[in-house]
């Protein structure tokens, strides 16, 4: 990923991060370690365990998620679960990400072409603003 602008359609178990680029336009799935079947085993152990490393896993997940963001200037957030209302809040509680321009947006849930068309249109509709420093 080699743009200054990137979408990130996230949920709890996976992230797809497409870059604002002309043509064509091409998603990485970053997945969470914390899957439905560690779920399953954790809740049959103790819902308090269950909890504990859904947050821990969740947190390795973001982190994860940071170590590509930061790299970026302008990072529009979406999806349709509050997962990325979490990873922005973790994002701009560390000054590391101070330099990142980050947007959330609510979405439903949207196929791959969906959700370019989506970076695609925030970008182009942005780009005004972008260009004039309204975001610096």
């Amino acid at each position: 990923m080699n743009t200054s602008k990137l979408g990130i359609c996230l949920d709890h178990s996976s992230a797809h991060l497409i870059e604002f680029v002309v043509e064509p336009m091409e998603t990485k799935t970053i997945l969470s370690s914390f899957t439905h079947e560690k779920k399953e085993v954790k809740i049959s152990k103790s819902e308090n365990v269950m909890h504990h490393a859904e947050q821990h896993e969740n947190a390795a997940y973001y982190k994860k998620l940071g170590s590509i963001i930061i790299k970026f200037k302008d990072v529009v957030l979406f999806g349709p679960t509050t997962a990325k209302q979490e990873l922005y809040n973790m994002l701009k509680a560390d000054h590391l990400f101070d330099h990142v321009n980050l947007q959330v947006k609510h979405s439903d849930k949207m196929s791959a072409n969906e959700q370019h068309a989506f970076v695609r249109d925030y970008f182009k509709t942005h780009l005004i603003d972008f260009k004039a420093g309204a975001f610096n």
